[in-house]
């Protein structure tokens, strides 16, 4: 398994730095987050490094979302967000794959999001489509 010793995720896992554990399997980590969005802000984290999903091994992250699951379950919130972000424009803060599952209570509290829809092109839809089944 991938770890990182500058990585705060993986000193995390290695219990080198203290965090609220939730709930732990062979693959994964669930922990609350330091900067909570609501109440039960969670974040659920790859034991295996890798600052982007598409770097994460398909093995390393078949517990992640039905971690995400029992976290929220556990939490007993209704509405809720799943964010996963790469890289610092997507809004990455820690270089460790990470998902956020994000309470939703009310309309200000949780995850806030300004949306903004553009149009694809077909042809543009099309080369998405060929690329895909390449990989």
């Amino acid at each position: 398994m991938a770890s990182n010793p500058a990585c705060l995720f993986c000193r995390i896992i290695k219990r080198e730095i203290p965090s609220k554990v939730l709930f732990e399997t062979e693959h994964s980590l669930a922990f609350l987050d330091i900067g909570p969005l609501s109440e039960g802000h969670t974040v659920v984290i790859p034991k295996h490094h890798a600052q982007f999903l598409h770097d994460l091994p398909d093995a390393e992250m078949a517990d992640l979302l039905p971690t995400a699951k029992k976290v929220a379950l556990a939490i007993g919130c209704k509405e809720y967000n799943i964010l996963q972000n790469n890289g610092r424009l997507a809004h990455q803060a820690v270089d460790h794959v990470h998902f956020h599952v994000i309470p939703k209570p009310t309309a200000e509290e949780g995850l806030v999001m300004d949306w903004k829809v553009q149009e694809t092109s077909g042809d543009k839809l099309e080369e998405l489509r060929k690329r895909i089944l390449k990989l």
